[in-house]
């Protein structure tokens, strides 16, 4: 077996991209999308229909609206290719906002639920503040499952665990970046960063009998992603997951709940104050959070124009 054909005894796949072609050669269970990706993806002669189409349709309704209809329209063609999930993100411009963010994820799903699809095959991607973690535990309440993005650190995960959201995304590469630009070293296997954070949250869940799901994302070389072999899921970008397929190296299980049982970790309850101050100490957790949700906004504007400028 290939490396991605190992990985996938201990761990569920999932596609990292807007790229139905790429969905289509890995046969993941899930995907997942985000603004930069979709972005990305509109500029392509395959998938310039969708976005011409979004707006010929629905030209009337606002630039917002209009992005909605997008956004969604990407995530039904990505659902007749996968047997799972797939991750629509809201506006990141809403991430300090709990009610408005409540808003887009309920309009996200009725939109799913108009074109016949089930909320139970669509997450709501909502980037990991405090507000954006209160937003997902009334959606979840209400059956409207959320994957938390632009997560770097454990308060946050702890946080979503107990707003008992579905499934988090713990942002490996980004970590790893950051702590190669500090610290002007290279980081390999078990000593990344981003690897050890990922395996921190995952043994603090099934420690202590979280039912939330990890999703490692985010990755720059296959190494971060065989080193969480058994991990939840992990979500691939297509040039990582064409690299595990051409790798015939043995894939080792690296975490499961039974290891993760000797971890010495202790429980932390957290209210607001406690999040945003342990928050606030990690300066990498801060900083990529804050960076993060600039970038998804910026990348938000740039299909705004797009789609204003076919109106």
């Amino acid at each position: 077996m290939n490396q991605l054909e190992q990985l996938k005894q201990y761990t569920t796949i999932v596609a990292d991209t807007g790229d139905f072609q790429a969905m289509k050669a890995f046969a993941p269970r899930d995907a997942t999308t985000n603004p930069s990706l979709i972005l990305k993806a509109v500029q392509k002669d395959e998938y310039k229909p969708l976005l011409e189409k979004a707006v010929r349709d629905h030209g009337s309704k606002s630039i917002a609206e209009i992005t909605d209809h997008l956004l969604v329209a990407f995530g039904l063609e990505i659902l007749k290719i996968i047997p799972g999930r797939v991750s629509t993100e809201t506006d990141a411009r809403l991430s300090f906002d709990t009610q408005a963010t409540i808003d887009k994820g309920r309009s996200l799903i009725a939109l799913y639920e108009a074109a016949g699809i089930s909320r139970q095959r669509v997450l709501i991607k909502i980037a990991s503040t405090w507000e954006g973690i209160r937003a997902a535990q009334v959606l979840e309440k209400e059956g409207i499952r959320c994957n938390m993005t632009l997560l770097f650190a454990l308060p946050q995960a702890i946080a979503c665990a107990d707003a008992g959201v579905q499934l988090i995304s713990p942002f490996v590469g980004r970590i790893y970046d950051w702590y190669k630009k500090s610290t002007g070293q290279e980081y390999s296997g078990a000593d990344d960063p981003g690897v050890q954070s990922v395996k921190r949250i995952y043994d603090y869940y099934r420690k202590f009998g979280y039912k939330t799901e990890v999703m490692g994302a985010s990755f720059r070389n296959t190494s971060q992603i065989t080193e969480l072999a058994g991990c939840d899921l992990l979500t691939i970008s297509p040039e990582l997951l064409q690299k595990l397929s051409e790798s015939d190296a043995p894939v080792a299980r690296k975490l499961s709940p039974e290891q993760a049982q000797g971890a010495g970790l202790q429980k932390l309850d957290l209210d607001e104050k406690s999040f945003r101050f342990m928050l606030n100490e990690d300066a990498m957790g801060t900083e990529k959070l804050a960076e993060g949700i600039r970038l998804f906004c910026a990348d938000a504007v740039k299909l705004e124009k797009m789609i204003a400028a076919l109106r």
